[in-house]
């Protein structure tokens, strides 16, 4: 028994010597800007202090940022969503798309810092909608075509969604879409034409009869492709369809 508990508290030792070096040769850095932190996988206070959390008032349907003369009413929603509904329930994003947000996501998926998706998942997780006692929760990543995959190695928003599960209990369903039509960048492109892009770009490959579907994406742009998903979720058989993303734009920072 002594020798089981000095054994353990040795590769304790071992374990903690071996972070210090690894500080000391690679110290934590903030995710965003790189400057020298003391804890891995967060803002500095800069960083921090500079980020758009999204906290306020904010559409129900497509949570973009609303007045705050509007209240704190979830039900609201804006004109856009009015005048053209979305195809999914809801949406929620942790920031504003802007410097710091895009520098994250731009380390993650062309920097390879894959260590960025948990730190991602740690503030999503708390906008994870409630579980509903008749619609089982299901987490479903927004699917790249087989040549993007194929190019860049791995899918972010499935390292995000993996996160998420384990940190929330909630189950994952990685395979659950497919993007069966590769789709040009939305974001310059007029309402008719984003809608017409991801026409049939999605499609769903089981039943998710009943389910909530919350479905999990690093940047709400246009939100084109967040309601072509949503349509092809419905199909199968989606009782709700929510989207939780790590940024979103903005009309009012993005200009």
């Amino acid at each position: 028994m002594l020798h089981a508990l000095v054994m353990v508290n040795f590769v304790a030792y071992l374990r903690q010597m071996g972070r210090a070096v690894i500080d000391f040769a690679l110290p934590p850095r903030c995710i965003a800007c790189g400057d020298i932190l003391g804890d891995p996988g967060n803002f500095c206070a800069d960083c921090w202090t500079q980020a758009h959390f999204l906290t306020g008032p904010a559409c129900g349907q497509c949570g973009h940022p609303l007045p705050d003369h509007h209240g704190v009413e979830h039900a609201l929603r804006c004109g856009h969503c009015l005048a053209d509904p979305p195809a999914f329930d809801a949406m929620r994003a942790v920031m504003a798309y802007d410097d710091i947000s895009r520098a994250v996501v731009l380390q993650l998926k062309h920097g390879r810092h894959l260590a960025h998706a948990r730190m991602m998942a740690r503030l999503m997780v708390r906008l994870l909608p409630p579980p509903h006692p008749d619609m089982p929760r299901l987490l479903v990543p927004v699917p790249l075509h087989r040549w993007r995959l194929w190019r860049r190695g791995f899918n972010q928003s499935v390292l995000v969604a993996d996160h998420l599960a384990r940190m929330a209990g909630v189950a994952h369903q990685r395979g659950a879409l497919r993007r069966i039509k590769a789709t040009p960048s939305l974001g310059h492109l007029g309402r008719r034409a984003r809608a017409k892009a991801v026409s049939g770009a999605f499609r769903a490959t089981q039943r998710v009869t009943g389910c909530h579907i919350i479905l999990i994406d690093d940047v709400f742009t246009t939100g084109s492709t967040a309601a072509g998903c949503a349509r092809a979720l419905k199909k199968a058989g989606a009782a709700r369809v929510d989207v939780l993303c790590w940024a979103r734009v903005c009309r009012d920072l993005s200009g």
